[in-house]
Protein backbone atom coordinates (compact mmCIF):
# COMPACT_ATOMS: atom_id res chain seq x y z
CA UNK A 1 0.00 0.00 0.00
CA UNK A 2 1.38 3.40 -0.93
CA UNK A 3 2.08 6.24 1.49
CA UNK A 4 -0.69 8.23 -0.19
CA UNK A 5 -3.23 5.50 0.59
CA UNK A 6 -1.95 5.18 4.17
CA UNK A 7 -2.45 8.90 4.69
CA UNK A 8 -6.09 8.59 3.62
CA UNK A 9 -6.72 5.60 5.89
CA UNK A 10 -5.36 7.30 9.01
CA UNK A 11 -7.44 10.45 8.65
CA UNK A 12 -10.57 10.50 10.84
CA UNK A 13 -12.09 13.32 8.77
CA UNK A 14 -13.96 12.95 5.54
CA UNK A 15 -11.71 12.09 2.64
CA UNK A 16 -12.13 14.37 -0.39
CA UNK A 17 -12.37 12.51 -3.68
CA UNK A 18 -10.77 15.33 -5.63
CA UNK A 19 -8.62 18.28 -4.51
CA UNK A 20 -7.85 21.14 -6.92
CA UNK A 21 -5.32 23.94 -6.47
CA UNK A 22 -5.35 27.27 -8.30
CA UNK A 23 -2.00 28.09 -9.87
CA UNK A 24 -1.40 30.82 -12.44
CA UNK A 25 -5.08 30.94 -13.31
CA UNK A 26 -5.38 27.17 -13.89
CA UNK A 27 -7.06 24.57 -11.71
CA UNK A 28 -4.60 21.72 -11.21
CA UNK A 29 -5.45 18.30 -9.76
CA UNK A 30 -3.64 18.12 -6.43
CA UNK A 31 -4.86 14.66 -5.42
CA UNK A 32 -7.63 12.14 -5.94
CA UNK A 33 -8.94 9.51 -3.55
CA UNK A 34 -8.17 5.80 -4.00
CA UNK A 35 -11.86 5.21 -4.75
CA UNK A 36 -11.92 7.71 -7.61
CA UNK A 37 -8.52 6.48 -8.80
CA UNK A 38 -9.88 2.93 -9.11
CA UNK A 39 -12.93 4.13 -11.05
CA UNK A 40 -10.72 6.11 -13.43
CA UNK A 41 -8.06 3.38 -13.57
CA UNK A 42 -5.41 5.86 -12.43
CA UNK A 43 -2.43 4.85 -10.28
CA UNK A 44 -2.14 7.44 -7.52
CA UNK A 45 1.62 7.21 -7.33
CA UNK A 46 1.85 8.00 -11.06
CA UNK A 47 -0.37 11.08 -10.87
CA UNK A 48 1.46 13.88 -12.66
CA UNK A 49 0.52 17.59 -12.70
CA UNK A 50 -2.59 17.96 -14.85
CA UNK A 51 -5.45 20.44 -15.11
CA UNK A 52 -8.88 19.28 -14.08
CA UNK A 53 -10.19 20.09 -17.56
CA UNK A 54 -7.58 17.75 -19.05
CA UNK A 55 -8.50 14.97 -16.63
CA UNK A 56 -12.26 15.46 -17.10
CA UNK A 57 -12.64 17.10 -20.54
CA UNK A 58 -16.30 16.05 -20.87
CA UNK A 59 -17.43 16.82 -17.32
CA UNK A 60 -20.85 18.46 -17.06
CA UNK A 61 -20.79 21.01 -15.57
CA UNK A 62 -17.16 22.07 -16.05
CA UNK A 63 -15.25 21.36 -12.84
CA UNK A 64 -12.95 24.33 -13.41
CA UNK A 65 -15.97 26.66 -13.70
CA UNK A 66 -17.44 25.21 -10.52
CA UNK A 67 -14.14 25.57 -8.70
CA UNK A 68 -13.89 29.20 -9.81
CA UNK A 69 -17.41 29.96 -8.53
CA UNK A 70 -16.62 28.37 -5.17
CA UNK A 71 -13.27 30.12 -4.93
CA UNK A 72 -14.77 33.55 -5.68
CA UNK A 73 -17.72 33.13 -3.31
CA UNK A 74 -15.85 31.31 -0.57
CA UNK A 75 -18.72 28.98 0.22
CA UNK A 76 -19.75 25.37 -0.36
CA UNK A 77 -22.39 23.91 -2.64
CA UNK A 78 -24.29 20.73 -1.93
CA UNK A 79 -26.10 18.04 -3.93
CA UNK A 80 -24.80 19.10 -7.32
CA UNK A 81 -25.35 16.41 -9.93
CA UNK A 82 -22.13 16.09 -11.94
CA UNK A 83 -21.33 13.82 -14.86
CA UNK A 84 -17.60 13.25 -14.70
CA UNK A 85 -17.47 10.78 -17.57
CA UNK A 86 -20.35 10.44 -20.07
CA UNK A 87 -19.67 6.73 -20.48
CA UNK A 88 -16.65 4.68 -19.78
CA UNK A 89 -15.29 1.17 -19.42
CA UNK A 90 -17.35 -0.45 -16.71
CA UNK A 91 -18.82 2.68 -15.19
CA UNK A 92 -20.77 5.81 -15.97
CA UNK A 93 -19.55 8.42 -13.54
CA UNK A 94 -22.56 10.50 -12.63
CA UNK A 95 -22.80 11.46 -8.97
CA UNK A 96 -23.91 13.98 -6.42
CA UNK A 97 -21.06 16.29 -5.44
CA UNK A 98 -20.41 18.59 -2.51
CA UNK A 99 -17.57 20.93 -3.44
CA UNK A 100 -16.20 23.32 -0.83
CA UNK A 101 -13.22 25.67 -0.39
CA UNK A 102 -9.91 24.09 0.57
CA UNK A 103 -6.98 25.99 2.07
CA UNK A 104 -3.74 24.06 2.32
CA UNK A 105 -1.80 27.03 3.68
CA UNK A 106 -1.78 30.79 3.43
CA UNK A 107 -0.31 30.65 -0.09
CA UNK A 108 -2.31 27.76 -1.52
CA UNK A 109 -6.02 28.10 -2.23
CA UNK A 110 -8.16 25.40 -3.74
CA UNK A 111 -11.41 23.46 -3.82
CA UNK A 112 -12.18 19.92 -2.72
CA UNK A 113 -14.96 17.68 -4.04
CA UNK A 114 -16.79 14.88 -2.26
CA UNK A 115 -18.65 12.51 -4.60
CA UNK A 116 -21.53 10.23 -3.73
CA UNK A 117 -22.97 7.70 -6.18
CA UNK A 118 -26.58 8.35 -7.14
CA UNK A 119 -29.09 5.98 -5.63
CA UNK A 120 -31.73 4.58 -7.97
CA UNK A 121 -34.54 6.91 -6.90
CA UNK A 122 -32.24 9.91 -7.06
CA UNK A 123 -31.17 8.93 -10.56
CA UNK A 124 -34.78 8.96 -11.73
CA UNK A 125 -36.18 12.00 -9.90
CA UNK A 126 -36.34 15.16 -12.04
CA UNK A 127 -36.16 18.71 -10.75
CA UNK A 128 -38.91 21.16 -11.61
CA UNK A 129 -37.77 24.76 -11.38
CA UNK A 130 -39.50 27.91 -12.61
CA UNK A 131 -41.55 26.02 -15.20
CA UNK A 132 -38.51 24.03 -16.42
CA UNK A 133 -37.91 20.34 -15.83
CA UNK A 134 -34.84 18.16 -16.08
CA UNK A 135 -32.61 15.54 -14.54
CA UNK A 136 -29.43 15.86 -16.63
CA UNK A 137 -26.32 17.48 -15.12
CA UNK A 138 -26.34 20.09 -17.91
CA UNK A 139 -29.88 21.16 -17.03
CA UNK A 140 -29.22 21.20 -13.29
CA UNK A 141 -26.17 23.39 -13.91
CA UNK A 142 -28.46 25.91 -15.63
CA UNK A 143 -30.76 25.84 -12.59
CA UNK A 144 -27.77 26.41 -10.29
CA UNK A 145 -26.60 29.40 -12.27
CA UNK A 146 -30.07 30.94 -12.31
CA UNK A 147 -30.20 30.71 -8.50
CA UNK A 148 -26.66 32.09 -8.26
CA UNK A 149 -27.12 34.99 -10.69
CA UNK A 150 -30.72 35.84 -9.87
CA UNK A 151 -30.06 38.08 -6.83
CA UNK A 152 -27.39 40.05 -8.72
CA UNK A 153 -28.04 43.23 -10.68
CA UNK A 154 -25.30 42.43 -13.21
CA UNK A 155 -26.24 42.06 -16.87
CA UNK A 156 -26.65 38.50 -18.17
CA UNK A 157 -26.25 37.06 -21.67
CA UNK A 158 -28.12 33.80 -22.32
CA UNK A 159 -26.84 31.75 -25.25
CA UNK A 160 -28.21 28.63 -26.90
CA UNK A 161 -29.82 27.25 -30.00
CA UNK A 162 -33.31 28.23 -31.05
CA UNK A 163 -36.01 26.57 -28.96
CA UNK A 164 -33.85 25.79 -25.92
CA UNK A 165 -35.88 28.03 -23.59
CA UNK A 166 -33.87 31.25 -23.33
CA UNK A 167 -36.90 33.36 -22.47
CA UNK A 168 -37.89 30.91 -19.71
CA UNK A 169 -34.42 31.36 -18.21
CA UNK A 170 -34.69 35.15 -18.48
CA UNK A 171 -38.04 35.08 -16.69
CA UNK A 172 -36.59 32.76 -14.03
CA UNK A 173 -33.68 35.16 -13.43
CA UNK A 174 -36.20 37.95 -12.86
CA UNK A 175 -38.32 35.77 -10.54
CA UNK A 176 -35.24 34.82 -8.50
CA UNK A 177 -34.21 38.47 -8.07
CA UNK A 178 -35.26 41.15 -5.56
CA UNK A 179 -37.00 42.79 -8.56
CA UNK A 180 -39.52 39.95 -8.91
CA UNK A 181 -42.44 42.13 -7.78
CA UNK A 182 -41.56 44.81 -10.34
CA UNK A 183 -42.22 44.74 -14.13
CA UNK A 184 -40.63 42.23 -16.49
CA UNK A 185 -40.58 43.51 -20.08
CA UNK A 186 -39.48 41.46 -23.09
CA UNK A 187 -38.60 42.76 -26.55
CA UNK A 188 -37.42 40.83 -29.61
CA UNK A 189 -34.81 43.00 -31.32
CA UNK A 190 -35.11 41.11 -34.61
CA UNK A 191 -38.90 41.43 -34.77
CA UNK A 192 -38.90 45.26 -34.84
CA UNK A 193 -37.66 47.25 -37.81
CA UNK A 194 -34.36 49.11 -37.41
CA UNK A 195 -36.16 52.45 -37.85
CA UNK A 196 -38.59 51.77 -34.99
CA UNK A 197 -36.36 49.85 -32.55
CA UNK A 198 -34.83 52.94 -30.93
CA UNK A 199 -38.26 54.46 -30.35
CA UNK A 200 -39.59 51.14 -29.02
CA UNK A 201 -36.76 50.82 -26.52
CA UNK A 202 -36.33 54.40 -25.35
CA UNK A 203 -39.64 56.05 -26.32
CA UNK A 204 -40.30 59.26 -28.28
CA UNK A 205 -41.90 62.66 -27.84
CA UNK A 206 -44.94 63.85 -29.72
CA UNK A 207 -43.90 65.21 -33.11
CA UNK A 208 -40.40 63.71 -32.95
CA UNK A 209 -40.89 62.25 -36.44
CA UNK A 210 -43.63 61.82 -39.00
CA UNK A 211 -46.39 59.75 -37.46
CA UNK A 212 -45.43 60.49 -33.85
CA UNK A 213 -48.89 61.75 -32.90
CA UNK A 214 -48.39 61.32 -29.16
CA UNK A 215 -45.73 60.80 -26.55
CA UNK A 216 -44.65 57.16 -26.35
CA UNK A 217 -43.11 55.55 -23.27
CA UNK A 218 -40.39 53.05 -24.28
CA UNK A 219 -39.77 49.56 -22.96
CA UNK A 220 -37.01 50.70 -20.60
CA UNK A 221 -39.36 53.13 -18.89
CA UNK A 222 -42.07 50.47 -18.67
CA UNK A 223 -39.55 48.14 -16.97
CA UNK A 224 -38.60 50.75 -14.35
CA UNK A 225 -37.50 48.98 -11.16
CA UNK A 226 -37.66 45.59 -12.83
CA UNK A 227 -35.95 43.69 -15.66
CA UNK A 228 -35.85 44.06 -19.43
CA UNK A 229 -35.19 41.06 -21.68
CA UNK A 230 -33.57 41.84 -25.04
CA UNK A 231 -34.03 38.76 -27.20
CA UNK A 232 -31.84 38.33 -30.32
CA UNK A 233 -29.64 41.21 -29.15
CA UNK A 234 -27.12 40.36 -31.87
CA UNK A 235 -29.57 41.73 -34.47
CA UNK A 236 -29.55 45.22 -32.93
CA UNK A 237 -28.27 47.87 -35.41
CA UNK A 238 -25.02 49.65 -34.53
CA UNK A 239 -26.72 53.02 -34.10
CA UNK A 240 -29.00 51.57 -31.42
CA UNK A 241 -26.08 49.75 -29.80
CA UNK A 242 -24.40 53.12 -29.17
CA UNK A 243 -27.47 54.42 -27.35
CA UNK A 244 -27.89 51.19 -25.38
CA UNK A 245 -24.30 51.49 -24.18
CA UNK A 246 -24.98 55.03 -22.93
CA UNK A 247 -28.07 53.78 -21.10
CA UNK A 248 -26.06 51.05 -19.36
CA UNK A 249 -23.24 53.41 -18.40
CA UNK A 250 -25.26 56.47 -17.34
CA UNK A 251 -28.42 54.73 -16.14
CA UNK A 252 -30.52 57.30 -17.96
CA UNK A 253 -32.58 57.21 -21.16
CA UNK A 254 -33.41 59.99 -23.58
CA UNK A 255 -36.56 59.70 -25.65
CA UNK A 256 -36.33 60.35 -29.39
CA UNK A 257 -36.98 64.06 -29.91
CA UNK A 258 -36.39 64.93 -26.25
CA UNK A 259 -33.61 66.96 -24.65
CA UNK A 260 -34.29 65.67 -21.14
CA UNK A 261 -32.68 62.58 -19.62
CA UNK A 262 -34.78 60.29 -17.45
CA UNK A 263 -33.12 58.18 -14.73
CA UNK A 264 -33.87 54.46 -14.94
CA UNK A 265 -33.26 51.47 -12.68
CA UNK A 266 -33.50 48.36 -14.86
CA UNK A 267 -31.61 45.08 -14.98
CA UNK A 268 -30.72 44.03 -18.53
CA UNK A 269 -30.95 40.38 -19.59
CA UNK A 270 -30.04 39.47 -23.19
CA UNK A 271 -30.30 36.36 -25.33
CA UNK A 272 -28.74 35.33 -28.61
CA UNK A 273 -28.39 32.24 -30.78
CA UNK A 274 -25.41 33.69 -32.67
CA UNK A 275 -21.82 34.11 -31.56
CA UNK A 276 -21.45 37.67 -30.27
CA UNK A 277 -17.69 37.16 -30.18
CA UNK A 278 -17.63 36.56 -33.94
CA UNK A 279 -19.93 39.53 -34.50
CA UNK A 280 -17.52 41.70 -32.49
CA UNK A 281 -14.59 40.46 -34.59
CA UNK A 282 -16.55 41.18 -37.79
CA UNK A 283 -17.51 44.68 -36.62
CA UNK A 284 -21.23 43.91 -36.42
CA UNK A 285 -21.39 44.27 -32.64
CA UNK A 286 -19.60 46.85 -30.50
CA UNK A 287 -16.89 45.37 -28.29
CA UNK A 288 -17.54 47.87 -25.48
CA UNK A 289 -21.24 46.95 -25.44
CA UNK A 290 -20.38 43.25 -25.52
CA UNK A 291 -18.19 43.56 -22.41
CA UNK A 292 -20.88 45.62 -20.67
CA UNK A 293 -23.59 43.05 -21.39
CA UNK A 294 -21.69 39.76 -20.96
CA UNK A 295 -20.78 40.20 -17.30
CA UNK A 296 -22.60 36.94 -16.51
CA UNK A 297 -23.35 34.17 -19.01
CA UNK A 298 -25.65 31.16 -19.07
CA UNK A 299 -25.43 28.67 -21.92
CA UNK A 300 -28.42 26.41 -22.53
CA UNK A 301 -27.64 22.89 -23.74
CA UNK A 302 -29.38 21.56 -26.84
CA UNK A 303 -31.87 18.74 -26.43
CA UNK A 304 -29.32 16.45 -28.14
CA UNK A 305 -27.07 17.01 -25.12
CA UNK A 306 -29.75 16.15 -22.57
CA UNK A 307 -31.71 13.23 -24.01
CA UNK A 308 -32.19 11.77 -20.52
CA UNK A 309 -34.54 14.73 -19.90
CA UNK A 310 -36.87 13.77 -22.77
CA UNK A 311 -39.10 11.31 -20.79
CA UNK A 312 -39.64 13.92 -18.08
CA UNK A 313 -40.22 16.76 -20.55
CA UNK A 314 -42.69 14.52 -22.37
CA UNK A 315 -44.59 13.80 -19.15
CA UNK A 316 -44.56 17.52 -18.27
CA UNK A 317 -45.94 18.57 -21.66
CA UNK A 318 -48.53 15.78 -21.76
CA UNK A 319 -49.99 17.04 -18.49
CA UNK A 320 -50.40 20.56 -19.86
CA UNK A 321 -51.72 19.37 -23.23
CA UNK A 322 -54.23 17.02 -21.61
CA UNK A 323 -55.73 20.00 -19.81
CA UNK A 324 -55.72 22.12 -22.97
CA UNK A 325 -57.43 19.52 -25.17
CA UNK A 326 -59.39 17.67 -22.47
CA UNK A 327 -57.60 14.40 -23.12
CA UNK A 328 -56.40 11.68 -20.76
CA UNK A 329 -53.14 10.50 -22.32
CA UNK A 330 -51.11 8.93 -19.55
CA UNK A 331 -47.82 8.00 -21.13
CA UNK A 332 -45.72 7.09 -24.14
CA UNK A 333 -44.64 3.50 -24.72
CA UNK A 334 -40.92 2.69 -24.37
CA UNK A 335 -40.74 2.35 -28.16
CA UNK A 336 -42.13 5.86 -28.62
CA UNK A 337 -39.73 7.29 -26.03
CA UNK A 338 -36.82 5.53 -27.72
CA UNK A 339 -37.89 7.07 -31.03
CA UNK A 340 -37.89 10.59 -29.55
CA UNK A 341 -34.49 10.03 -27.95
CA UNK A 342 -33.09 8.96 -31.33
CA UNK A 343 -33.93 12.22 -33.09
CA UNK A 344 -31.46 15.13 -33.32
CA UNK A 345 -34.01 17.85 -32.41
CA UNK A 346 -32.77 20.90 -34.34
CA UNK A 347 -35.77 22.80 -32.94
CA UNK A 348 -35.02 21.59 -29.41
CA UNK A 349 -37.67 21.80 -26.67
CA UNK A 350 -39.99 23.98 -28.74
CA UNK A 351 -40.00 21.34 -31.48
CA UNK A 352 -40.61 18.54 -28.94
CA UNK A 353 -43.59 20.40 -27.50
CA UNK A 354 -45.05 21.04 -30.95
CA UNK A 355 -44.68 17.38 -31.95
CA UNK A 356 -46.39 16.25 -28.76
CA UNK A 357 -49.23 18.73 -29.26
CA UNK A 358 -49.86 17.23 -32.69
CA UNK A 359 -49.86 13.70 -31.25
CA UNK A 360 -52.23 14.66 -28.42
CA UNK A 361 -54.69 16.14 -30.90
CA UNK A 362 -54.58 13.00 -33.06
CA UNK A 363 -54.63 10.37 -30.28
CA UNK A 364 -57.84 8.97 -28.80
CA UNK A 365 -56.43 6.40 -26.36
CA UNK A 366 -54.52 6.69 -23.10
CA UNK A 367 -51.14 5.42 -24.33
CA UNK A 368 -49.13 6.74 -27.29
CA UNK A 369 -47.12 4.19 -29.27
CA UNK A 370 -44.33 4.70 -31.79
CA UNK A 371 -46.73 4.25 -34.72
CA UNK A 372 -48.50 7.46 -33.73
CA UNK A 373 -45.39 9.27 -34.98
CA UNK A 374 -45.48 7.63 -38.45
CA UNK A 375 -46.50 10.76 -40.38
CA UNK A 376 -44.01 12.89 -38.48
CA UNK A 377 -41.24 10.40 -39.28
CA UNK A 378 -42.07 10.51 -43.01
CA UNK A 379 -41.99 14.31 -42.98
CA UNK A 380 -38.56 14.32 -41.34
CA UNK A 381 -37.30 11.84 -43.93
CA UNK A 382 -38.21 14.33 -46.65
CA UNK A 383 -35.93 16.95 -45.11
CA UNK A 384 -32.59 16.22 -46.74
CA UNK A 385 -29.45 16.92 -44.68
CA UNK A 386 -28.36 19.65 -47.10
CA UNK A 387 -31.66 21.52 -46.98
CA UNK A 388 -31.88 21.36 -43.20
CA UNK A 389 -28.30 22.50 -42.79
CA UNK A 390 -28.94 25.51 -45.02
CA UNK A 391 -32.11 26.48 -43.16
CA UNK A 392 -30.52 26.02 -39.74
CA UNK A 393 -27.86 28.60 -40.59
CA UNK A 394 -30.46 31.22 -41.50
CA UNK A 395 -29.35 34.74 -42.32
CA UNK A 396 -26.49 34.61 -39.83
CA UNK A 397 -24.59 32.15 -42.02
CA UNK A 398 -21.49 30.60 -40.52
CA UNK A 399 -21.65 32.86 -37.46
CA UNK A 400 -24.54 31.02 -35.84
CA UNK A 401 -23.71 28.94 -32.81
CA UNK A 402 -26.19 26.32 -34.05
CA UNK A 403 -24.14 23.32 -35.16
CA UNK A 404 -24.75 21.87 -38.63
CA UNK A 405 -27.72 19.55 -38.68
CA UNK A 406 -27.33 16.64 -39.14
CA UNK A 407 -24.22 16.34 -37.05
CA UNK A 408 -20.86 15.24 -38.39
CA UNK A 409 -21.77 11.58 -37.89
CA UNK A 410 -23.32 11.71 -41.36
CA UNK A 411 -26.65 10.37 -40.14
CA UNK A 412 -29.84 12.16 -41.20
CA UNK A 413 -32.11 13.81 -38.67
CA UNK A 414 -34.31 10.75 -38.59
CA UNK A 415 -33.96 7.75 -40.87
CA UNK A 416 -36.70 5.22 -40.31
CA UNK A 417 -38.07 2.76 -42.88
CA UNK A 418 -41.69 3.52 -43.65
CA UNK A 419 -42.89 0.11 -42.53
CA UNK A 420 -40.90 0.04 -39.28
CA UNK A 421 -41.11 3.37 -37.52
CA UNK A 422 -38.64 2.64 -34.75
CA UNK A 423 -35.84 1.07 -36.80
CA UNK A 424 -33.57 4.13 -36.62
CA UNK A 425 -30.24 4.47 -38.36
CA UNK A 426 -29.16 7.04 -35.75
CA UNK A 427 -29.10 4.19 -33.23
CA UNK A 428 -27.47 1.33 -35.17
CA UNK A 429 -27.76 -2.17 -33.70
CA UNK A 430 -24.63 -3.13 -31.77
CA UNK A 431 -25.38 -6.65 -30.62
CA UNK A 432 -28.10 -9.21 -30.24
CA UNK A 433 -29.51 -7.00 -27.47
CA UNK A 434 -30.29 -4.09 -29.84
CA UNK A 435 -34.00 -4.16 -30.55
CA UNK A 436 -36.43 -1.81 -32.12
CA UNK A 437 -39.02 -2.62 -29.52
CA UNK A 438 -38.82 -3.03 -25.79
CA UNK A 439 -39.40 -6.59 -24.48
CA UNK A 440 -42.54 -6.78 -22.40
CA UNK A 441 -40.64 -8.58 -19.62
CA UNK A 442 -36.93 -9.05 -19.04
CA UNK A 443 -35.55 -12.08 -17.23
CA UNK A 444 -32.56 -11.77 -14.94
CA UNK A 445 -30.17 -13.69 -17.20
CA UNK A 446 -30.94 -11.45 -20.20
CA UNK A 447 -30.51 -8.44 -17.93
CA UNK A 448 -27.10 -9.66 -16.72
CA UNK A 449 -25.92 -10.44 -20.27
CA UNK A 450 -26.91 -6.94 -21.39
CA UNK A 451 -24.98 -5.44 -18.49
CA UNK A 452 -21.84 -7.40 -19.39
CA UNK A 453 -22.19 -6.59 -23.10
CA UNK A 454 -22.41 -2.86 -22.25
CA UNK A 455 -19.38 -3.12 -19.92
CA UNK A 456 -21.48 -1.80 -17.06
CA UNK A 457 -22.47 1.44 -18.80
CA UNK A 458 -26.11 1.97 -17.84
CA UNK A 459 -26.92 4.27 -20.79
CA UNK A 460 -25.38 1.82 -23.25
CA UNK A 461 -27.20 -1.04 -21.55
CA UNK A 462 -30.52 0.78 -21.93
CA UNK A 463 -29.84 1.40 -25.62
CA UNK A 464 -29.00 -2.24 -26.23
CA UNK A 465 -32.19 -3.39 -24.51
CA UNK A 466 -34.29 -0.75 -26.28
CA UNK A 467 -35.50 0.78 -23.00
CA UNK A 468 -34.96 4.00 -21.09
CA UNK A 469 -32.39 4.30 -18.30
CA UNK A 470 -35.22 4.60 -15.75
CA UNK A 471 -36.44 1.15 -16.83
CA UNK A 472 -32.98 -0.31 -16.16
CA UNK A 473 -33.06 1.11 -12.64
CA UNK A 474 -36.54 -0.34 -12.07
CA UNK A 475 -35.30 -3.78 -13.06
CA UNK A 476 -32.29 -3.40 -10.75
CA UNK A 477 -34.72 -2.86 -7.88
CA UNK A 478 -36.98 -5.66 -9.06
CA UNK A 479 -34.12 -8.18 -9.16
CA UNK A 480 -32.55 -6.65 -6.02
CA UNK A 481 -29.23 -6.26 -7.83
CA UNK A 482 -26.39 -3.82 -7.39
CA UNK A 483 -23.30 -3.22 -9.50
CA UNK A 484 -21.27 -5.57 -7.34
CA UNK A 485 -23.77 -8.38 -8.00
CA UNK A 486 -23.71 -7.75 -11.75
CA UNK A 487 -19.91 -7.60 -11.88
CA UNK A 488 -19.65 -11.11 -10.44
Amino acid sequence: MTGEQNRYQNLPARIPDLVLLLREGRWLVREISPKLGRLLNIALEDLSPITVDDMFPQAVPSLSDLAQDIFVQGRSFSNLRIRLVPGGPGVELTAFAQPEPHFEDSLQSGVQFFFQELRFKEAEAPQVFQGMVGVSPATLEVFRKIKLYGPSDASVVITGETGTGKELVARALHNESPRSSRPYVAVNCSAISKELLESELFGHEKGAFTGALRTHKGRFERAQGGSIFLDEVGDMPLSTQVKLLRVLENRTIERVGSERETPIDVRVICATNVSLEKDVAAGRFRSDLYHRLAILRIHLPSLRERIEDIPFLTSHFLGALNSKYRKNIKRLTPEATNLLQSYLWPGNIRELKNVLERIVVETEGEVVGARAFRDWVRERQQLSPERWEDSSRGKAGADTIIPPIPLTSGHPLLNAPEDQVVQLEVLPPQSSFSKSTCPSELDEETFRRAYRAAAGNISEMARRLGVHRATVYRYLRKFDLGRKDLDC
